[in-house]
């Protein structure tokens, strides 16, 4: 699709409801079938995500001036590794950026810091905690998701994009326990079993489950393998059609690095470091995938980001957050 076209549809005047879903469907389908124009991408992550009228720069200024917040350290702890051997990002994002957005983040999500709220960030609050009753904080892994947004947002629409993302689209990964991690690691096994069980018995029976091998990639939504330019193009498609997807993303990464891990003395090697993304590759395969699994293998796969009854379902119990061999391993090299 054309950039005049991705123009077309986001420069529509919508009178009612089914117009503007309609509208919604046709640039779905628009950014399957053809990758996002740069100069557009923030805009079209914004209209998914449904944040257009949804953002202030008084708000996000103030939230700014109240300075680091109680995750501060932890915060910074993590942001001057974030994409560090990736030139396109470095260009684009400072380590300042990432502090100022993850710090307002921590004050906006943090219920004993309403007192301090003005009435635009108490409107905020309530808007974002609007499809969630638990309290979120800064966990480990956040400072790569936040990387994303500022590379195709300025810093203040940036933060409300990140915000929204995480509050409504996948609050049960950055929980404090990360429910929605497990369950993916889970959903990785499960969809590997389904769709290809010769690989999934092979790993199995070396000892391998996605445990050992996949929690970067599902905390990160892939955003830790390289190269951040296919990173984008597999967002672009999440955001159209649900972050659920990147569950089938790594599984497509397997199935492309197939032959290597079977001929591998030590498939381990090949799992703790993916090749670099083949985005159109790796977004075929996931796009027919849907399609393979079982309606309940694929409905749990679709739940597990928000619901926490998918975590019973799956008989998943959450593991100490606090794994050192996999919590440094945010962005492969």
């Amino acid at each position: 699709m054309s950039v005049s076209k991705y123009l077309k549809i986001l420069q529509r005047q919508h009178h009612n409801q089914d117009e503007t879903e309609n509208s919604l469907t046709e640039l779905r389908w628009g950014v399957l079938h053809s990758p996002c124009p740069l100069e557009l991408r923030g805009w079209v992550w914004k209209v998914l995500l449904r944040l257009c009228d949804s953002v202030s720069a008084s708000c996000y200024i103030k939230l700014v001036e109240r300075g680091p917040s109680p995750m501060d350290t932890k915060i910074r702890n993590d942001t001057f590794r974030t994409m560090t051997t990736d030139e396109y990002f470095l260009e684009q994002v400072s380590e300042d950026m990432l502090i100022r957005v993850l710090n307002a983040f921590v004050w906006i999500s943090q219920q004993d810091s309403r007192a301090q709220d003005t009435s635009e960030e108490l409107q905020l609050r309530s808007s974002l905690q609007q499809k969630s009753s638990a309290e979120l904080t800064y966990v480990q892994g956040m400072n790569v998701l936040a990387a994303p947004f500022l590379m195709v947002l300025p810093e203040m629409e940036a933060f409300f994009a990140f915000s929204t993302f995480l509050w409504q689209w996948c609050p049960l990964y950055v929980h404090p326990n990360l429910n929605g991690v497990h369950c993916g690691l889970k959903l990785v096994d499960m969809c590997l079993r389904a769709l290809d069980p010769e690989l999934y018995g092979y790993l199995l029976g070396k000892g391998l489950t996605a445990n050992m091998y996949a929690f970067p990639s599902v905390l990160t939504f892939s955003a830790c393998t390289p190269p951040v330019t296919e990173v984008l193009r597999l967002w672009d498609i999440m955001f159209a059609f649900g972050f659920h997807l990147n569950i089938l993303y790594i599984v497509a990464q397997l199935q492309l690095a197939r032959n290597d891990i079977f001929n591998s003395p030590s498939p381990m090697k090949i799992l703790r470091k993916l090749p670099p993304l083949k985005a159109h590759a790796i977004i075929e395969l996931a796009v027919t995938s849907c399609k393979e699994l079982p309606s309940k293998l694929y409905e749990n796969l679709v739940r597990h980001l928000y619901d926490e009854r998918v975590t019973v379902e799956l008989g998943v119990t959450s593991a100490p957050v606090n794994n050192q061999h996999q919590s440094n391993r945010y962005y492969r090299r």
